[in-house]
């Protein structure tokens, strides 16, 4: 098998070592975002319009949307933790407009269908970033677009052809390098409206302030454990650590924790994801690399790399691994894994040789809410009452105002172009139950890490999985 450019072209261990020694196992956005508002726990009973489970994105965008559809609606968001601590708060703040987990997988699943997802999703960029401005929510937000590109040879075709001369820019080698100088570049491709970069725990933050001045109550620390509608016409309860909701309507945004509904459970595992978070570059390390347009950056491999520029110039380098643990477990000792962060360490300085002596001030992991499919999936349950939107794959920065939209969409009963289309109406195949889904993703990671050391060819195994549309992505 051919090595990969992280094989081939490895940095001094000393100096990896030296890049880890004294980082912060926290997320950098929560540290960065100072001391958020807090929310009382709920307590007693409570009668609303609208309940949310889960005050991350999918949440908030949801409680949000309903207040602005219809300010007269008593809207309640429950947190099991604090707002945004999760995926919201720890992703790389990549708003990317695609509804489908990029161009590739949308062309695979909806291909009928894919000219209007695009279309939706870039219409849904362009409401977020006019939300932004209308009420004025301080993340960060910089419309970037973003840069794929190829460290190895057989990568740099697709970049080529994706070339429009418009919103799709090929650079060569050399042009590339003057856009970020990286070694490892062979050619790259400027996306130039598709992404926008933002803080995310601020972007958190700041939903849940707006829908606060909305009228929106959160309740932190209030853990749902089940929910009931034992009455066709009644309310849905929630029971909840404290006291019960009862609820005409209920959203449920729990995305990679067990849905309250047993049925959709193996419809997403949990994969680990791991960050890590320089500290702020010199302005003589920042002119080495370039990078004057702070577009966010990702390469083309199977396990593939994200990275971007904060507003105070550090970077933050992500992904490659993506890791399931047995049972689809989620605990707080899976977030240091000290191969990950120094195998990220290493392509760190592969990517950036000229950055030696740079160290890590953060070290972090979040789970995603990976489907089967890549990207996310919608439904109803309880004759109508309860909706649920789930499955965003690492993309959901930007999708789950989308999928917010849907939700209301349906539980309102409206029949809207977003509740026509296949993917909102089709379901993705779930995972096997344990054992088999543990083993399947050890495999399946097995097979692509063959393709990315052979020149990207899928195995027999990755060709089944696509044929009957199961797959594992970080």
């Amino acid at each position: 098998m051919a090595s990969m450019v992280f094989e081939r072209s490895l940095p001094d261990p000393r100096v990896v070592a030296a890049s880890l020694d004294g980082s912060r196992l926290a997320p950098f956005w929560l540290d960065d975002l100072g001391t958020p508002a807090s929310f009382p726990r709920h307590s007693g009973t409570a009668s609303v319009d609208l309940a949310i489970v889960g005050a991350g994105y999918t949440g908030l965008w949801t409680a949000l949307q309903a207040k602005e559809r219809d300010p007269s609606l008593r809207v309640m968001v429950l947190e099991g933790k604090t707002v945004g601590w999760a995926a919201s708060g720890r992703n790389g703040g990549f708003c990317e407009a695609t509804l489908t987990h990029g161009e590739a997988n949308g062309q695979n699943r909806f291909a009928d269908e894919l000219e209007q997802l695009d279309r939706l999703g870039a219409e849904n960029l362009d409401e977020i970033e006019a939300t932004v401005a209308r009420l004025g929510l301080d993340c960060q937000f910089e419309r970037t677009g973003s840069l794929a590109v190829a460290v190895e040879d057989y990568q740099v075709a697709e970049l080529r052809d994706a070339h429009d001369g418009v919103d799709e820019i090929f650079f060569d080698a050399d042009q590339m390098r003057g856009q970020v100088n990286s070694p490892t570049y062979l050619g790259g491709l400027w996306s130039r409206r598709d992404t926008a970069m933002v803080h995310p725990a601020r972007l958190a933050a700041e939903l849940a302030r707006a829908c606060v001045e909305a009228g929106v109550q959160i309740v932190e620390h209030s853990p749902v454990r089940a929910i009931d509608s034992e009455l066709p016409n009644g309310p849905v309860t929630l029971t909840v650590d404290g006291g019960f909701v009862n609820a005409d309507r209920v959203a449920l945004a729990t995305n990679a924790f067990p849905s309250l509904l047993k049925r959709y459970r193996l419809h997403t595992v949990p994969v680990y994801d791991h960050v890590l978070m320089t500290e702020p570059l010199s302005a003589a390390q920042l002119a080495s690399i370039g990078w004057e347009g702070r577009q966010g950056v990702a390469d083309l491999a199977n396990q593939f790399h994200y990275y971007r520029l904060t507003a105070d110039n550090r970077i933050l380098w992500g992904g490659y691994d993506a890791v399931y643990h047995y049972g689809g477990r989620i605990r707080s000792e899976y977030e240091d894994r000290p191969q990950t962060f120094r195998t990220l360490a290493n392509h760190f300085f592969t990517t950036f040789p000229q950055l030696e002596g740079v160290r890590f001030s953060h070290r972090w992991a979040g789970v995603i809410d990976t489907s089967s499919r890549f990207c996310a999936f919608f439904g109803l349950a309880r004759q109508g009452r309860v909706a649920y939107a789930a499955g965003f794959t690492g993309l959901g920065v930007a999708a789950t105002r989308f999928a917010a939209n849907v939700m209301l969409d349906k539980l309102s009963g409206e029949q809207t172009e977003r509740t026509q289309l296949r993917m909102v109406r089709e379901m993705p195949l779930p995972f096997p139950p344990e054992p088999a889904t543990y083993a399947a993703v050890q495999a399946t990671r097995w097979a692509l890490d063959r393709a990315d050391h052979n020149a990207g060819r899928r195995n027999t195994l990755l060709k089944t999985l696509d044929a009957v549309g199961l797959g594992f992505d970080s």
